[in-house]
């Protein structure tokens, strides 16, 4: 099967289209023929290992000291369950399904085999496979932290870092609460987020939100621009300070149980769940959220296509097309 494989750790210029052996679902595995993947952050941060200090180590230990353990990146597909294992018993071949594929990574391929018990679901027939794509990471991701909020219907939320994966979806999940919405990004991103229900925008060139008055009952700073003790003005007394992006203080500060008044910090790692994709997918089909996708490039452009997500300029999604 042809792969987009990461040599080494570096530049976009790591990866390389390559002919591997196409692999064989275990008993309780699917194999899945990739139609659509995507290119995320935290793929452009595998490839290159430009993760935070405190996570070297164990990124190291986990993905290899030198070079990549798993050589094909990619944490999220939509496609066709082309084969299954004698003990599988969620799918038949033929499914559309769409999912994550955690920590194994792999979707830059033409194949990949996943356990049953990943987070994948089938495929609605109102998705393509595309808009599908799309869905896990971000998705399960804004979920993860927006029902740590609880969000109630009237409160007003801030998003920092709204115009990427998991921000066009956070602000999409936070309106379907019925909250205020104010997202946050570069100016190039504003128009975008106004379309997908953001009721307030700001160019964060231009405007310091921590010094225009407004306060908030839910921030979520996505990127790791600010800490709590910079936002903190800006959260209503009984506020949630959501770090999607945590400094090691902040970690800390989440785990031992600081709390500035009676406002709580929370930061994490969202633990994928089908029961969770399905949720979202179902609000995709339904119309009750949209795709964001700003560029397609065909499988043998993954490197172009790192290029761009690093430079920051990606609204939404950058999709695959196998």
């Amino acid at each position: 099967m042809k792969a987009m494989v990461c040599t080494h750790y570096g530049t976009p210029e790591t990866l390389e289209l390559q002919e591997l052996e196409k692999p064989r679902p275990k008993a309780k595995e699917i194999s899945i023929k990739v139609l659509a993947s995507t290119v995320t952050a935290g793929d452009c941060e595998m490839r290159s290992f430009t993760f935070p200090p405190y996570l070297r180590l164990p990124m190291r230990l986990l993905f290899g000291a030198r070079k990549p353990r798993m050589k094909v990146l990619g944490q999220e597909f939509a496609g066709v369950v082309e084969a299954v294992g004698e003990r599988q018993t969620h799918f038949k071949i033929g499914d559309r399904v769409v999912g994550s594929t955690g920590m194994k990574l792999g979707a830059n391929a033409e194949y990949v085999c996943l356990p049953q018990r990943y987070a994948i679901v089938r495929m609605p027939d109102e998705l393509d496979y595309e808009q599908a794509a799309t869905i896990p990471t971000g998705g399960m991701n804004a979920l993860f932290f927006l029902r740590k909020a609880n969000i109630q219907a009237g409160q007003k939320v801030l998003i920092i870092g709204a115009g990427g994966s998991i921000g066009t979806i956070a602000v999409q999940l936070a309106k379907h609460e019925g909250a205020e919405v104010t997202a946050i990004d570069r100016q190039e991103k504003l128009d975008m987020l106004s379309s997908i229900g953001a009721d307030k925008v700001i160019d964060y060139e231009q405007e310091n939100f921590t010094a225009n008055g407004e306060t908030y009952d839910v921030i979520f700073d996505i990127v790791g621009k600010n800490t709590f003790a910079q936002a903190k003005g800006s959260l209503k007394p009984t506020g949630i300070y959501l770090i999607g992006n945590p400094s090691l203080s902040e970690v800390l500060q989440k785990f031992s149980g600081k709390r500035q008044g009676a406002s709580r910090v929370y930061a994490g790692v969202a633990n994928y769940k089908a029961d969770d994709l399905r949720y979202l997918v179902d609000l995709f089909a339904a119309g009750h959220m949209k795709a964001v996708i700003d560029r397609t490039y065909p499988l043998d452009e993954l490197t172009q296509a790192h290029r761009y997500v690093e430079s920051g300029m990606k609204a939404g999604n950058v999709v695959m097309v196998h």
